[in-house]
């Protein structure tokens, strides 16, 4: 009853997946220890002057999991829940999700404990600096390369890297940051990375299980710039969207909306905010069931897509889970916790790893570094053709070494990932 009781941890979460692999790799003491943790930890203070007058103090954080194989990379997110356990759990989950698609990049991730929503943009700006100028000395090209996350945008990075040019001596730096405009050193693709990432990888189990795309149907938990762009190319291979779920800001309580014949994403985009909260009464007035949003689990589908925040899928709702589900696809991180995914297991679900399924995102942030330091830009085709080879290639990796060792996915992807770092850390005689 006790354990029940207690506040989710993901970091906690996040320590018992690493454990797991740990014990089946036989790792040595040392190198446990040093991936267990992060190397580098930083909480900042950022006193910002409000529009009223008044002056508030928001608490920032900056976590460096792992560097071995490359600089440490990972999003700030703006939330008014965000913990340094939140964080170190997201960076510790990019060291893998790098690994796992071989890219050679580390895990980081920093956060702001605010609300965007109750925030000016010239509030949100002075944020964005304020962070900049607590951790400049220990970021940059070729020490931690930040990125969009949870309610940041492409103008909170740009507002970033002014900062950071403006205290490096107004040298122009645009691979310090990534998820920056396009025509300001920003990638085209990037937009739509991480949800056509995940469908890449889905794609590729359809095509494993010898499930035409187009004779399924799915429910996503979540609208903001996963989800969308995840609906968009499913339903562009055939297949149909039946239920998405979000946050309503207004009654500060979640909503799914549910059209059985599949709903209309354009229809749906133009009734949302930015955030991705979608007009209550105009998607009634559209004919769209507005049910509670935890609702968007139970529905008779063949996939689940889970992109928007950690333990959605835990003990209690996992059970919820209806018996025509063949597979789960993480556009979110952390969506899943250890004890839903001994159930998942033992049911025979498919699950695409959060640590693989949204990698593309980061693969993306990738291109557009190494666009930035050549200073030559891709077009979007070639961006995107180079994603689907990427995450192709990984989750052939992973699907191939599950069943070859008879593993979970998720464990697989964590054997991937772990080794790659393990032995990167051996290789530079840290361990």
């Amino acid at each position: 009853m006790e354990k029940s009781k207690r506040a989710f941890n993901s970091f906690e979460m996040a320590q018992a997946q690493f454990d797991r692999i740990a014990d089946m790799l036989e790792l040595d003491q040392g190198t446990r220890e040093l991936l267990r943790n992060p190397l580098r930890e930083y909480t900042v203070a950022i006193p910002v002057r409000m529009d009223d007058g008044t002056t508030r103090v928001f608490r920032g954080y900056r976590v460096q999991h792992n560097d071995a194989r490359g600089p440490a990379k990972g999003g700030i997110r703006f939330h008014p829940h965000e913990t340094l356990d939140t964080v170190r759990a997201l960076a510790t989950w990019m060291t893998w999700k790098c690994a796992v698609v071989d890219i050679p990049l580390g895990g980081g991730k920093g956060g702001v404990v605010c609300d965007p929503h109750n925030l000016s943009a010239r509030e949100q700006e002075q944020i964005c600096r304020g962070w900049v100028r607590q951790i400049a000395a220990d970021v940059g090209p070729l020490r931690d390369v930040p990125a969009p996350d949870v309610m940041t945008s492409a103008q909170h990075m740009l507002w970033m890297l002014d900062e950071y040019e403006t205290i490096n001596h107004m040298n122009r730096l645009a691979g310090f940051i990534t998820g920056k405009p396009v025509g300001m050193g920003g990638s085209l693709g990037r937009k739509e990375a991480t949800g056509y990432g995940v469908v890449f990888t889905l794609r590729e189990a359809l095509k494993m299980m010898g499930i035409r795309p187009e004779a399924t149907c799915a429910s996503v938990q979540g609208f903001g710039n996963v989800a969308q762009y995840a609906i968009e190319l499913y339903t562009r291979l055939g297949g149909t969207v039946t239920c998405v779920s979000c946050w309503d800001q207004k009654d500060q309580a979640s909503y799914a909306y549910r059209k059985r014949e599949g709903i209309d994403l354009e229809e749906l985009r133009g009734m949302a905010d930015r955030f991705g909260g979608i007009d209550k009464e105009k998607a009634q007035a559209a004919g769209y069931e507005v049910l509670p949003g935890e609702q968007w689990i139970e529905q008779e589908v063949d996939i689940l897509i889970p992109a928007a925040l950690e333990n959605q899928i835990n003990a209690e709702t996992v059970q919820r889970i209806s018996k025509r589900v063949r597979i789960i696809a993480e556009g979110a991180n952390g969506p899943t916790s250890p004890e839903a995914d001994k159930v998942l297991h033992e049911r025979g679900i498919f699950v695409i790893p959060d640590l693989l399924a949204n990698a593309g995102g980061v693969t993306c942030s990738y291109f557009e570094q190494v666009q930035c330091n050549m200073n030559y830009f891709w077009e979007k085709e070639e961006v995107l053709t180079k994603l689907d080879t990427k995450m192709t290639s990984a989750f052939k990796a992973v699907s191939d070494l599950a069943r070859k060792q008879n593993l979970y996915m998720r464990d697989a992807a964590y054997v991937i990932a772990v080794n790659r770092v393990a032995q990167a850390c051996k290789d530079r005689g840290w361990v």
